[in-house]
């Protein structure tokens, strides 16, 4: 009961606290509402160099949280992408912010028109546990660069990082600037409860809609980033060693605790038999062993690896075969597994994965694994293996999903120049370089008019000659 009582006063004084940073960080806001491109380009430069000094404690943080995280994942996943972004960002600053200029129709002339691009105040962002740097420091590199201010909201399930990664950015921004949250589900939910002008989540599905509906209280707009079943499509023709390896890549990294893994795998029916032995061939290069393997990494927590071998369960009791690549497990380190004879009605098959269990869905037709990709939400991400470019063509045209890579698994999140986000259950809006700016940024068209005004002649009273003549000439 005192425990109880003790947790609850600490969460109402980091709820609190939330609302003084807030209203600390608006009054901010409005005292420089516009901040300089030099600026903004400084705020980056102190990231960058921030992540590049401290990145051997980033990576100890990281793997602490897991009980084993791949230094070299986080080093490829979480740092590299985010330093490559702040790079991008601070480069093409000044173009950015440079206001666009728009054409003019005849009938208003002389005039002239251009687009502005306002930061919009105050930017909340709601951080994952799967990559708990890079989803939070791609989101603050797109808001610093808008001129924003901004709130973050750590995930409880990583405190080493949550924590590091508060005190870090606390040496080089003020808390006025930037400021980091600590706290269980109930901040979580306080946090999207403030008034942001823009608030960006990066989770599940389920907890999206929590979050979207908490914000419709202050009509604040949302980016939401979620993720769904990402099918990868193994075609006719193309050679299964090729397909394998790169699907396998997506799917090994961070033990597929990644939101645009692969989540399941359409083969051609009579290569199914062929896809598995490549698989496992090349898993097991990747990984020979599983036990004492620093790039093996583990389950974020017990709880969603009860999650997993509860999948993999559900899917036996239903007669599901399991083939384990590895014997059993260590710890949290669960085996990558491919699951044959997959129904729609074990879990697995409904709810994202999130982990390294991978179903094998058999198919006969293109057409037929088109229809199954298209019955079912619209994943966040799609992969085409094959090289016949008509048929890749066809899977653009024919299918729907955030992104797609051709050939290849998850490095189109890594192109600094190419928008990332979802499509209906998977997400809305987008960020990532320019669109980052964009999704954080005001575009307010500006009409300009200087001391002559020939709109004078259509004021009112109507029915005057120039008015008919102007009748004629433009409404056609």
């Amino acid at each position: 009961m005192v425990a109880d009582i003790a947790y609850l006063q600490h969460s109402q004084q980091q709820i609190n606290q939330l609302d003084a940073t807030f209203a600390q960080q608006r009054s901010a806001f409005a005292a420089n509402p516009m901040p300089s491109a030099e600026q903004r380009i400084q705020w980056l430069k102190s990231l960058s160099e921030l992540l590049t000094q401290q990145q051997d404690a980033l990576v100890a943080a990281i793997s602490e949280d897991f009980s084993n995280r791949s230094a070299d994942e986080t080093l490829l996943a979480e740092l590299m992408p985010s330093l490559h972004g702040i790079h991008y960002a601070s480069k093409r600053i000044k173009k950015w912010m440079k206001p666009s200029r728009r054409s003019v129709g005849m009938q208003f002339m002389p005039a002239s028109a251009k687009v502005i691009y306002q930061p919009l105040g105050v930017v909340g962002i709601i951080v994952p546990w799967n990559y708990p740097l890079f989803l939070a420091i791609g989101p603050l590199t797109g808001a610093l660069a808008a001129g924003n201010r901004v709130m973050i909201k750590m995930s409880e399930s990583t405190p080493a990082t949550s924590q590091l990664v508060k005190d870090l950015l606390a040496r080089i921004f003020p808390e006025d600037l930037v400021s980091v949250a600590l706290g269980e589900a109930e901040v979580g939910m306080a946090f999207s409860k403030l008034p942001f002008d823009h608030l960006l989540f990066t989770g599940a599905t389920s907890i999206g809609k929590h979050v979207m509906r908490a914000a419709a209280e202050n009509l604040t707009p949302v980016t939401l980033e979620l993720g769904g079943k990402s099918p990868a499509i193994v075609s006719a023709d193309v050679p299964l060693a090729d397909a394998a390896e790169r699907i396998a890549f997506g799917k090994t990294l961070n033990a597929g605790q990644t939101c645009v893994a692969p989540d399941y795998v359409l083969v051609p029916r009579d290569r199914v038999d062929g896809f598995v032995s490549a698989y496992r061939e090349v898993v097991q290069r990747f990984y020979p062993q599983l036990k004492d393997n620093p790039d093996y990494t583990a389950i974020i927590n017990e709880r969603q690896l009860a999650r997993l071998n509860g999948y993999l369960q559900d899917a036996q009791t239903k007669g599901a075969r399991i083939v384990p690549l590895y014997p059993e497990a260590q710890g949290r380190r669960l085996p990558q597994s491919l699951v044959l004879d997959v129904t729609d009605d074990m879990k697995l098959m409904q709810d994202e994965i999130f982990g390294p269990l991978l179903p094998v869905v058999p198919y006969d037709r293109i057409e037929d694994a088109f229809a199954y990709v298209n019955a079912r939400p619209r994943p966040l991400a799609l992969y085409y293996f094959g090289y016949d470019k008509r048929e890749q063509q066809r899977v653009l045209h024919e299918t729907h999903s955030g992104g797609v890579c051709l050939n290849d698994t998850l490095l189109h999140v890594a192109q600094d120049d190419m928008p990332f986000g979802g499509v209906g259950p998977s997400g809305m809006g987008h960020y990532h370089g320019h669109e980052g700016f964009l999704t954080f940024s005001k575009a307010k068209g500006v009409f300009i008019k200087q001391r002559f005004n020939a709109a004078r002649l259509i004021y009112p009273p109507y029915g005057k000659a120039i008015q008919k003549l102007v009748y004629k000439l433009f409404v056609r």
